[in-house]
């Protein structure tokens, strides 16, 4: 009876932690989509992705909306050949997720190349059972700084 009623207790326990991992896997499964999508210019998938009210601080402080977003991608410009987020952490709260991590850009704007690492935090939404965009924050990380010899005189 003991026996039975402590399996009970840790399968109730286990279950949250559980239906929480496939929600956060469910939350970065959607990033990594929309990243797909940047990167291909698929604005068919974004514009399902990008919630309405959909908003971007970029790294240079300005706020984009949905439509000037959407507008870029059909645009190509910037044109991305990689656009891959890593390092994220997610936290659930019911229906709304917010992950921080870093998002690797290479690729071309204004006919100059770039290449950044930007640290992001976005925040996304569940409606109809799937995740979309509503605010998306990003900061330039600095470059490293240059390896110095040691021991050199």
């Amino acid at each position: 009876m003991v026996r039975s009623l402590l399996v009970l207790v840790l399968l109730a326990l286990s279950t949250p932690a559980s239906a929480a991992s496939a929600e956060e896997k469910a939350v970065l499964d959607a990033l990594h989509a929309g990243c797909a999508a940047f990167e291909k210019g698929d604005v068919a998938f974004l514009e399902g992705f990008l919630a309405d009210g959909f908003t971007l601080l970029d790294s240079s402080g300005n706020v984009t909306d949905r439509a000037a977003t959407l507008a870029e991608v059909r645009a190509r410009e910037p044109r991305y050949e990689v656009f891959r987020n890593h390092d994220m952490k997610v936290r659930l709260y019911g229906d709304t997720a917010v992950v921080i991590g870093i998002t690797s850009v290479k690729g071309v704007a204004g006919g100059s190349s770039f290449a950044a690492d930007l640290r992001f935090t976005d925040t996304l939404i569940k409606r109809e059972g799937q995740w979309r965009i509503v605010a998306s924050h990003v900061s330039r990380l600095p470059k490293p700084a240059p390896a110095t010899k040691t021991g050199a005189k």
